[in-house]
């Protein structure tokens, strides 16, 4: 079948689609009547409890007077404050990103000796099947680098001997060699679409063991191989930023789900990849850049409060950039004073801004930063405060790296796969039952019409 038939959304279909949505549409009433907490979480946007975990703690409350107020955000990973362990290893001029993911999987920091070993475990697994880049990567290039990361993980099945051994050392293994080839599956999958889509020459670059994770991913990504110190440092900052959020996140959650069903790891894996995709979950970084280079082109004067702040009252009004109305990288589902790992990406971002002589757009971040909250109050009535969220530097960040966009959200889940590796391997280990929530049926009872008396 014809590529460009196979894909068209042809008269019929959108007649069934129709049908399809008239039987689907449920009565916003009935959320409130049967008390169901839309998106597992109430109106005041806290979650619906649902499980337990030692794995990590999102904090953005604090109890004064007996009452729970708002609070600057806090995020801890096995019990360390995240920003405690950012600043043990940036000042000691170490990479965090193995270190960390030591800390996830096994529930403490690592010596010196086990983080070496770790180090050599986790090199010796970055290395994919014999012909795997040449019989699957190159093989129907996909524009989304996240299907053709989710291909490529399933992929790994097949070449996987006990690939359906769910036994906490299998499953280890297989979670720390997913560790370690997430950056060559998404990024030979980009070259190779670049390479087959539009013409570009191919670089396949062989990892470095002797590299961190984040000099790993510009080692392979640029032609050249190149990178400065504070290229890679930042990326790494990121990356363990990125690593962890809580058992609630739509994509842990899943992994969750999943795993306790006892399917294999590759299934668990790709399921949560599907879940970040989404551009309500992973994606959102994108739209920051893209929302920023609008901004540049419509605001003539980059210092200009009022101009700056008219900009993001369109946006609210849908009458800017993509008519969505919303003001991307600011607001959190949990956080309302301040996201800790915005807080700590700003304080390296300068940095990076300087070095790459971007001195004006980290100012014109900055003012967004502090006006748009404002301005949201204002226009919007709010059941908690606004701030912006680790997608607003991120975003801002992988683009002073020149960091493509279609490799944004794969980066988002390199990081991600630490957490997720972790969470898979709670479950099992507690050997909890598979979790089945209840959904309540609203549809009335029918009888049977024969087809001749249909209408």
């Amino acid at each position: 079948m014809d590529h460009n038939v196979y894909s068209e959304v042809t008269p019929d279909i959108v007649r069934l689609s129709s049908l399809a949505q008239n039987a689907d549409v449920i009565d916003t009433e009935l959320f409130t009547r049967y008390n169901v907490k839309r998106g597992l979480r109430d109106l005041n946007g806290k979650g619906v409890l649902a499980g337990l975990t030692n794995i990590s703690d999102v904090r953005a409350k604090e109890i004064i007077n007996g009452e729970e107020v708002p609070a600057h955000g806090q995020l801890f990973y096995r019990g360390y404050n995240v920003k405690d362990l950012v600043s043990g290893f940036t000042s000691d001029n170490r990479f965090g990103f193995e270190e960390i993911t030591y800390l996830l999987l096994f529930s403490k920091l690592p010596n010196a000796e086990e983080l070496a070993s770790f180090r050599k475990l986790l090199a010796f697994y970055r290395t994919l099947p014999t012909s795997f880049v040449r019989d699957i990567i190159m093989k129907a290039p996909s524009k989304d680098m996240m299907n053709t990361l989710s291909r490529s993980v399933l992929t790994l099945y097949s070449y996987d001997d006990r690939a359906d051994d769910v036994s906490l050392p299998n499953v280890l293994r297989q979670c720390l060699q997913l560790i370690s080839l997430f950056p060559l599956l998404s990024i030979y999958g980009y070259q190779a679409y670049c390479h087959y889509h539009d013409g570009k020459s191919l670089f396949i670059h062989q990892p470095d063991p002797g590299l961190s994770a984040a000099e790993n991913i510009l080692h392979i990504l640029r032609p050249d191989s190149s990178y400065t110190p504070l290229e890679a440092r930042l990326l790494d900052i990121a990356l363990v930023l990125h690593m962890e959020h809580g058992g609630g996140n739509n994509s842990t959650f899943t992994t969750h789900v999943v795993t306790s069903s006892l399917t294999d790891t590759y299934s668990v894996i790709a399921a949560a990849i599907g879940s970040l995709k989404g551009p309500r979950h992973g994606g959102a970084n994108i739209k920051v850049v893209q929302m920023f280079e609008d901004m540049k082109q419509s605001v003539s004067d980059w210092t200009d409060e009022d101009e700056v702040a008219d900009y993001l009252r369109s946006l609210l009004h849908k009458e800017a950039f993509d008519h969505a109305g919303l003001i991307y990288g600011v607001g959190h589902a949990i956080y309302s004073k301040s996201d800790p790992r915005a807080v700590i990406l700003k304080s390296f971002v300068e940095k990076l801004s300087e070095e790459k002589g971007l001195q004006k757009e980290f100012a014109l971040y900055s003012m967004v930063e502090r006006l748009a909250p404002e301005v949201i109050a204002r226009e919007r009535k709010m059941y908690k405060g606004v701030s912006i969220n680790v997608d607003f530097y991120s975003g801002f960040v992988y683009n002073m790296l020149s960091l493509p966009l279609e490799l944004y959200t794969p980066i988002f889940a390199m990081a991600r796969i630490s957490g997720w590796s972790a969470h898979r391997m709670e479950e099992l280990a507690n050997n909890g039952k598979i979790i089945r929530p209840a959904y309540k049926p609203i549809c009335e009872d029918k009888d049977y019409v024969p087809i001749e008396k249909r209408s």
